[in-house]
């Protein structure tokens, strides 16, 4: 074995879309992993060889040799520590590192000297080295950087994407010093079989990954804001996208709702760090306004709409159609499909949503949501597809226009159904 191989077990912190593949992908390639998670039935679920938000197939999670648990004393033979949590922002929108800090007091205990810890989770630049080194020394009696090994490997996780994963995706790694790089590469390499990115250093991979996000997130807030233009003008965003679109080097980017636990959050952790620098950031934060918006802009224009076809808004009733932050998945975090929903309801407008791939009691304790599984026919003043599900897309709009009454209107925010297939789209 190399040198650089972790002496004992592998411990990942989280159980989420980023660390269950990890654990699953570093089992199968012949490390001792344990996997830790805070969240009991979670862990309940793992045990019962099944991932609950449909990322991993039962037969991956029930023949993985990896340990599952709750119980923090498990760590204790581990050597390898990599921290895999959520980094969500505040009702402020600064960063929320409360998951990050808690992880790093949990690790803290375990460690002894030459133990390795390495961050997956987005943060802005400097989060490693001047955030968890700290919280792992205070907790451990342990110096950072000497006796303490730092090491950072964005997550670069698609929710509902089995193309792009972890194995087939070229992934960034980055540590402290050469050597402690090395052992970095060493657990990552048998996984990743699409290569590894070494970066220079630790902040450059923080930003590194802080920007992939932003960077998408700026250009659908353009187009968003293409589609405010165009949709005062009477023209269609979606035909134009399509006739720019001709042009070798326009890139194909469409309007549309912005949530999730990634796109929607990261600016924010970027936008906190410059304006510590004392830089404030227009830009970024003028995109992030677009896309926050625009959940209100489909509520606004559809009651506009079922205003001047004569539809009386009380006591109307529209069917939203999707509730995730996007097409093909069960992640609800983030989602902007909820500012549509609350924006209704400031109209007393009724309204019902239909998600088939959340379970129901999922869809009640995060959101305060009873979805319809059924949604009955003739019964919608309106509905809203606002989520592009393969369901969805293979219903038709003449099966969804079925739900509605004869005066209806279809608002087909993602176009799926194409131009004469709706009323409105985006």
């Amino acid at each position: 074995m190399s040198q650089h191989t972790p002496s004992g077990p592998i411990a990942i912190l989280g159980l989420g879309y980023v660390g269950l593949p990890l654990a699953l992908a570093l089992a199968r390639s012949g490390f001792d992993v344990v996997g830790l998670d805070t969240d009991p039935d979670l862990i309940a679920s793992l045990h019962n060889g099944r991932d609950p938000n449909g990322e991993v197939s039962e037969t991956s999670v029930s023949s993985s040799q990896a340990k599952f648990t709750a119980d923090p004393a498990d760590l204790a033979p581990c050597t390898t520590y990599i921290i895999a949590v959520p980094t969500p922002i505040t009702d402020a929108k600064k960063p929320n590192l409360n998951p990050i800090l808690g992880a790093c007091a949990t690790i803290a205990p375990h460690l002894q000297d030459g133990d390795l810890m390495i961050l997956e989770s987005t943060v802005y630049p400097g989060v490693t080295e001047e955030v968890c080194g700290p919280a792992l020394e205070q907790g451990s009696g342990l110096k950072a950087g000497t006796q303490i090994k730092l090491g950072y490997s964005p997550e670069r996780v698609n929710p509902g994407d089995a193309e792009h994963s972890m194995e087939n995706v070229t992934k960034i790694i980055a540590a402290q010093d050469d050597e402690t790089l090395d052992r970095v590469e060493a657990i990552y390499a048998p996984v990743v079989k699409a290569g590894l990115h070494r970066a220079s250093s630790i902040m450059t991979a923080e930003a590194a990954k802080v920007i992939e996000n932003t960077q998408r997130d700026l250009n659908i807030a353009l187009v968003n804001e293409f589609a405010l233009i165009f949709g005062k003008l009477g023209l269609d965003t979606l035909e134009i996208l399509e006739a720019a679109g001709t042009k070798w080097n326009f890139l194909p980017f469409r309007p549309g709702l912005v949530g999730g636990h990634c796109i929607g959050v990261d600016p924010y952790y970027l936008t906190y760090r410059a304006e510590q620098l004392g830089y404030h950031p227009e830009v970024i934060l003028a995109g992030r306004r677009i896309n926050d918006h625009m959940g209100a802009h489909v509520a606004g224009s559809l009651v506009k709409t079922m205003l001047a076809r004569g539809i009386d808004l009380q006591g109307a009733r529209v069917l939203v159609m999707g509730y995730t932050f996007k097409e093909n998945c069960a992640d609800t975090r983030n989602t902007r499909v909820a500012d549509i929903v609350e924006e209704l309801a400031e109209y007393s407008i009724a309204v019902d949503v239909h998600e088939p791939w959340v379970p129901s009691d999922v869809m009640q304790s995060r959101h305060g949501v009873d979805p319809v599984q059924h949604p009955e026919k003739g019964a919608y003043d309106a509905i809203i597809v606002a989520v592009g599900h393969k369901e969805f897309v293979e219903m038709g709009s003449d099966a969804v226009r079925t739900l509605g009454k004869p005066n209806a209107v279809l608002y087909d925010i993602k176009g799926i159904f194409g131009k004469s297939g709706s009323d409105m789209r985006l």
